[in-house]
């Protein structure tokens, strides 16, 4: 993030206008794009929905907290939030 002198990028007439609101104070202009999602450019998302997938299934064919802690390598608190997240 770049600090730019206001009145060295904006025409007069509409610093004048943003003073009426923010009269010496820094002001956070945010870019045009968004930015892309968590891991939606890798596929860490994409992974990690999967695998929630496959952790809701097996619970609901009757597999423990424990088991599926054990099986994925998590916390049985995280398996927890898993399997009982709202959909």
């Amino acid at each position: 993030m770049d600090y730019k002198k206001g009145s060295e990028v904006l025409p007069a007439h509409l610093l004048k206008e943003i003073q009426k609101y923010v009269d010496g104070s820094l002001i956070y202009i945010p870019k045009k794009s968004g930015r892309a999602g968590w891991g939606s450019l890798s596929g860490a998302r994409q992974a990690i929905d999967k695998r929630n997938h496959r952790i809701q299934y097996s619970f609901l064919q009757g597999a423990s907290i424990q088991k599926l802690a054990e099986e994925f390598h998590l916390g049985e608190d995280t398996i927890k939030k898993i399997v009982y997240k709202k959909k």
